[in-house]
């Protein structure tokens, strides 16, 4: 089967990063943020290095956490008063996906050739600066919409780790998480190859090694900017490969009891690997070779592929324990019969995620339904 493997988005990275956008040949940009951003005086610096160059810009402030159709509605009102020729996202992955489609849809509905998308990541863990991914939310039916599109890509991405420092250390754990996530489910997927296995190898070892470091000590430039930068590699990675059903499982619990991303990855993590992997199957499966490899990748080694996948996932079980995340679904507030009567349908939902497409191992809606319940009894203990 012949396999392809794109890499559209330039990226600039470094400390002082964020004045390539002086490099820019635009006239009119449109910025894209949540409030803090412009809170804190980030949008500022921005506006100010713009108006430098003689750039005109206006700035559409109202992005929330998960982005909603109505805030990308509004956004793209702002793009078409203003008829922008580039747009700049900046923030996490809310910022940059809403960024992606309200482009998307302007250059659509307004027939613009052009419109450059710059992306500017404030913490280290979607990789949404040079994906072609996005996800929007629905509330009022407490879903989340994965979307791909190639039109979707950034132009350009600056990682500048500065703009990281003052995030928490819960959200840098659960960006992280995301970041190592991407990358086991990148090197699982059905549509893996050798260049995004070597973007997601690179970035896993990253994170495996430095993550608990900086969650420890935020104020390590160095160790953010070699986070910052497996962040982006992860998103080379899954933007080409996919992703697989942790992915899938964590869109719908998210759009249900608004979990946050990371934090559902984390939830579901080692309950996934396990199961792709068919740890808990008489018979060796295909998929169980890729886990081993990927352990032997992280420095597990033990007598037989079962046990030294096993021995991986305690060692990730660990990690989390570390961070401080917590690993049943009832300690996030979550009443148990709400959950348990939820499961069907948040299952119907991954079933149908895009990024199911990809995973080494066809689900049943049974069988993540299974997935779904084990976050009731936690994983640090019970996998062996």
């Amino acid at each position: 089967m012949l396999k392809q493997f794109k890499m559209a988005t330039k990226i600039v990275t470094g400390v002082d990063a964020l004045a390539a956008v002086q490099t820019l040949a635009l006239k009119r940009v449109l910025i894209i943020c949540d409030p803090f951003m412009e809170e804190n005086g980030t949008v500022n610096q921005i506006e100010q290095l713009l108006q430098e160059k003689n750039i005109c810009c206006s700035v559409f402030s109202e992005i929330v956490p998960d982005p909603t159709i109505e805030v990308v509605t509004k956004g793209l009102l702002a793009a078409i008063q203003l008829q922008p020729d580039g747009l700049i996202a900046i923030g996490g992955g809310s910022a940059m996906d809403a960024a992606k489609v309200i482009r998307h849809i302007y250059t659509s509905a307004e027939k613009k050739a052009t419109v450059r998308l710059i992306c500017i990541p404030t913490t280290s863990g979607t990789g949404s600066e040079v994906t072609s991914f996005a996800v929007i939310s629905d509330p009022k039916n407490y879903s989340k919409y994965a979307l791909v599109a190639d039109q979707m890509i950034p132009d350009l991405a600056i990682l500048d780790p500065e703009l990281t420092i003052s995030v928490p250390k819960n959200v840098t754990a659960d960006t992280g998480i995301d970041v190592f996530t991407h990358c086991i489910e990148a090197l699982a997927s059905t549509a893996a190859t050798d260049f995004t296995d070597a973007a997601s190898e690179k970035a896993m070892k990253i994170i495996w090694n430095d993550l608990v470091a900086v969650v420890n000590d935020g104020e390590n430039l160095i160790l953010r900017e070699r986070v910052h930068n497996a962040s982006c590699l992860a998103g080379i990675a899954f933007s080409e490969a996919s992703l697989g059903i942790c992915h899938s499982l964590a869109h719908a619990l998210g759009g249900k009891f608004h979990i946050a991303h990371g934090r559902a990855n984390a939830l579901l993590l080692p309950h996934v690997i396990r199961y792709n992997a068919g740890l808990e199957l008489e018979k060796e499966i295909p998929s169980l070779a890729v886990y081993q490899r990927i352990a032997g990748i992280l420095g597990f080694q033990a007598g037989t592929p079962k046990a030294t996948v096993h021995a991986m996932i305690n060692g990730l079980n660990r990690q989390l324990k570390l961070l401080n995340v917590a690993n049943v679904i009832t300690e996030y507030g979550i009443d148990r019969e709400e959950y348990l009567a939820a499961i069907p349908e948040m299952a119907t939902k991954a079933m149908e995620d895009k990024c199911t497409m990809t995973n080494p191992r066809k689900p049943t809606h049974k069988e993540l339904e299974q997935l779904y319940k084990r976050l009731l009894r936690g994983g640090y203990e019970c996998i062996l």
